[in-house]
């Protein structure tokens, strides 16, 4: 690790002044050993009053940036409204990362492939223009959605899944003291030929918050991680969904899904034709379908698609309450 200054931001103001933000840092610490990331200075911001709490914002909550992964998963509040963040939070890493994981930390950690973690390969990320080796080279963890030339990495947060899923916004606060809100498919950019920036936020502003709405009443929510092996790991790929239902038929859905995209993925075209429609196994393979037609992943990646493709219909037939062993009828228009 080379050496670096390391100051405390004690107000809000002060990250303005300069420097890599770090709070738990169970990301930047790792690439700082391996020299991917080289901060001059890191500017700790732990001692910033009000980021480390959880509060009613109108009929939703606030949670802060400075929120552990830990304390979000264990809130009563978050258990019982929102309780498809609770597991995708409880499926995303060991208990001594969610310790000190942070909420802001966590949106904020880099999309990586292999190539970017080693300096000897070429990486867009690392340095733009260099090239990626990543295209022609092995890639078992690769993105399948929202890829370009320049970069195939795949984004690896669970919460910011279980977040997409529920609509929840990101608060950003500028240099000038302003704050914006935005939902999650505007917070992080897709590669293009510029695949090193990841997200909209700029040089000394700062995430202070993630706002959820309020709680979708009478719904089933559900998050599924398929990964290698049952203790900490990555998703190969990952579901999320929360539906109602009303008179036999599906009344709401919102459906996010992970580690197939440079950033926590969704398809409105998929979920808003799935609304209205009778539970039926025929339309959830349909669905699952049209979700990964045409697209043509990296090889080593292309196991993927089958794999989401199921994982979506299992998901489906779970919020919706229909057996898995339901024999559809055709309901080809829902998708025509």
């Amino acid at each position: 690790m080379r050496p670096f200054d390391y100051r405390r931001a004690e107000t809000l103001d002060s990250v303005a002044e300069g420097g890599r933000i770090i709070a738990g840092g169970t990301n930047l610490l790792d690439l700082m050993k391996l020299q991917v990331e080289i901060p001059d200075t890191l500017v700790d911001i732990n001692r910033i009053a009000g980021l480390d709490r959880i509060e009613p914002q109108g009929e939703g909550l606030r949670i802060g940036a400075l929120v552990t992964n830990t304390e979000v998963a264990a809130d009563p509040r978050i258990r019982a409204g929102y309780p498809v963040l609770a597991r995708a939070i409880l499926a995303g890493a060991s208990g001594q990362i969610r310790n000190k994981a942070t909420t802001g930390g966590n949106l904020l950690q880099r999309t990586r492939c292999p190539y970017f973690y080693d300096p000897a390969m070429a990486c867009n990320k690392r340095e733009p223009g260099a090239g990626c080796s990543a295209q022609g080279g092995v890639g078992r963890m690769l993105a399948v959605f929202g890829t370009s030339d320049a970069c195939l990495a795949a984004h690896p947060s669970d919460m910011a899944v279980g977040l997409r899923v529920l609509e929840a916004r990101v608060e950003v606060r500028g240099t000038d003291g302003a704050t914006r809100q935005l939902a999650l498919e505007d917070f992080y950019c897709l590669p293009g030929d510029r695949p090193d920036i990841e997200s909209v936020v700029q040089p000394g502003e700062i995430i202070t918050a993630v706002i959820l709405p309020a709680p979708v009443a009478g719904s089933v929510q559900s998050y599924r991680k398929v990964r290698d092996r049952a203790s900490y790991a990555f998703a190969l790929v990952s579901v999320a969904a929360v539906a109602t239902m009303r008179d036999g038929r599906i009344d709401h859905l919102s459906l996010a899904y992970g580690s197939v995209a440079p950033r926590p993925w969704g398809d409105d075209a998929v979920t808003d034709a799935l609304v209205g429609q009778a539970p039926d196994a025929g339309l959830f393979r349909r669905a699952a379908d049209r979700l990964t037609a045409g697209h043509t992943p990296h090889p080593d990646a292309a196991y993927k698609l089958p794999l989401l493709r199921r994982s979506l219909q299992s998901v489906l037939h779970e919020v919706t309450g229909l057996s898995e062993a339901a024999i559809g009828t055709d309901k080809a228009e829902a998708f025509a």
